[in-house]
């Protein structure tokens, strides 16, 4: 007889381990098809094992992707932080594109403006040049009386160079003189010569 027959208690028996009690949750069920059950059951261990590569290959894969979609992502947001730079920088450059066009239309009403009054005082000065002409004519018949102040030979486009009575625009370096203006009779009245006619045609 042992210890345990001696107090009249049982004690385990010589050579077996007592195990504490496992309470089991009978309200939790795992439903796994009959087949993949029959399947995992049937494998020969290298196939396992093969299986389990792929699954740990899968899962490298997986985790591979992740951190790529990660690094996509910070660039998708870089990229878009750029593009609203981009549009910002576009934004402004529109509106200094606006500021020079309406600068642009002022210098051009300016310079339109500016020829007009050049054009107008390039008259100022042809009729000058008639006016001056016309008073030097009228002078000389006023203290010569053989001279007629009428006579076509006295031409505002004319000039006397070394003794010989020539047209301007054929002693004017650049051609162009004032040959088109208006001669005057000595009463003041305007009378186009031939060539303006010829020209206004």
């Amino acid at each position: 007889m042992g210890a345990g027959s001696v107090s009249g208690v049982k004690g385990p028996e010589a050579g077996l381990i007592e195990l504490p009690e496992t309470s089991v949750r009978k309200d939790i069920e795992i439903n796994v098809p009959e087949s993949l059950i029959n399947s995992i059951d049937n494998m020969e261990p290298r196939a396992l094992v093969k299986a389990m590569e792929k699954v740990d290959k899968h899962d490298e894969e997986k985790e591979t992707w992740k951190k790529e979609k990660e690094e996509w992502e910070v660039e998708r947001k870089r990229l878009a932080t750029w593009r609203v730079r981009c549009l910002d920088s576009e934004e402004k450059l529109k509106g200094r594109i606006i500021e020079l066009e309406a600068d642009y239309d002022e210098i051009k009403e300016k310079h339109d403006e500016l020829e007009g009054e050049l054009k107008d005082l390039k008259s100022y000065i042809i009729q000058e040049h008639i006016n001056g002409f016309q008073k030097g004519v009228r002078q000389a018949s006023f203290f010569y009386e053989n001279v007629d102040g009428n006579d076509a030979r006295f031409d505002v486009n004319k000039d006397v160079i070394d003794g010989v009575l020539i047209d301007e625009a054929e002693s004017s370096l650049e051609g162009d003189g004032v040959k088109d203006a208006v001669d005057a009779d000595v009463g003041g009245n305007e009378v186009v010569t031939e060539e303006a006619k010829q020209k206004e045609a």
